[in-house]
């Protein structure tokens, strides 16, 4: 299986490359990324000689670049790409809906052109909106984002849903609650708060501190996703949620547990604006039409993600400070052109 995975440097990308490399003997898997501030190829330092993988540099707004590439022929495409960060959104949306929409369409069509027999659109939770304090969205409920990151991803998901009735592209897309684990950038709330930590610097925790949000590792949700890959029904969509809901200040408290630290630490800063106060998700669908169900208990997932950062210093020092931009332009001499290896 020849599978394109777009924005794999990222977070979830990585950790989703890795886990296909290590379960999928016959799995072949291009990485295309355009390495912005959050992509760091030192997140796969450790697949790169690997040569069932390959790493292309460009963006999946470059229609020239991705319709090359889908030309080589793949079995599917696994879409990561995004700009995510709610903050970064809302001082600045335009970077938003060019990555996430424009670039979708980029995909999306490029897919149709060329007959991808599978297409998986990543989405998030956020789309839905905020929740009460009880209830969980299905993959009915109506989309109501409240940042402009979760209205650019709404977007995206219903041009894809549009591409399967208009065309018969089989695209599925995935909502996922929020992730957490190894290699996610410093700016999300878990690593942000380990790393200040173990820096002896505050926690900032957004006004009350009571937002409720479900925590999903990304281990398990990169299992998900390779479940959906092979099984999922095209013109679906699919929830992914940990089942693990905790309020934003009981995660700061677990954290400093973890490490140690004074619970002082805390520093309640001006909320966000537009600040969902919960999210959850209903994930019935997912458990009875393919049989995922997450396995990593929070408390657990989240001492184990607590030790690789303490770990992994080095790597999230280079991160914070802006350093790792020199790993790739070190190991990689020119990326700026697509490569005929792929061929």
């Amino acid at each position: 299986m020849r599978i394109l995975v777009t924005g794999g440097a990222g977070f979830i990308g990585s950790n989703f490359i890795r886990n296909l490399l290590a379960n999928e003997s016959e799995c072949t898997v291009v990485n295309l990324d355009k390495l912005t501030y959050a992509g760091n190829l030192e997140n796969l330092a450790d697949v790169e000689k690997d040569p069932r993988y390959h790493f292309v540099k460009g963006s999946i707004c470059d229609v020239e670049l991705v319709d090359k590439l889908l030309g080589t022929k793949f079995d599917a495409l696994v879409n990561f790409a995004a700009e995510s960060h709610v903050d970064r959104s809302i001082q600045n949306a335009t970077a938003f809906v060019e990555t996430n929409v424009l670039g979708t369409q980029t995909l999306l069509e490029a897919c149709r052109r060329h007959r991808v027999p599978r297409m998986v659109q990543v989405s998030t939770d956020e789309v839905y909106g905020s929740i009460g304090p009880t209830g969980r969205f299905t993959e009915e409920s109506p989309l109501a984002p409240n940042s402009p990151y979760a209205a650019s991803k709404a977007a995206a998901d219903l041009l894809a849903g549009a591409y399967f009735r208009t065309y018969g592209l089989p695209v599925i897309i995935t909502r996922s609650s929020n992730n957490y684990g190894p290699y996610q950038f410093p700016e999300k709330v878990i690593p942000l708060f380990i790393t200040n930590a173990l820096a002896d610097e505050p926690l900032p925790l957004y006004g009350d501190g009571l937002h409720v949000r479900d925590w999903l590792h990304v281990q398990d949700h990169c299992q998900a996703l390779a479940v959906i890959l092979r099984e999922g029904r095209p013109g679906e969509t699919y929830n992914i949620a940990g089942n693990c809901e905790r309020a934003n200040i009981d995660v700061a408290r677990l954290i400093l547990r973890a490490l140690g630290k004074p619970e002082s630490l805390i520093a309640h800063v001006t909320d966000r604006l537009g600040h969902d106060r919960r999210y959850a998700l209903d994930t019935g669908k997912l458990e009875r039409e393919l049989g995922w169900r997450p396995r990593i208990v929070f408390e657990v997932g989240l001492q184990e993600t607590v030790r690789w950062y303490e770990s992994h210093e080095a790597w999230w020092r280079r991160v914070k400070d802006g350093e790792y931009r020199e790993y790739y332009h070190k190991t990689y001499k020119d990326l700026s052109s697509f490569s005929p290896q792929f061929h």
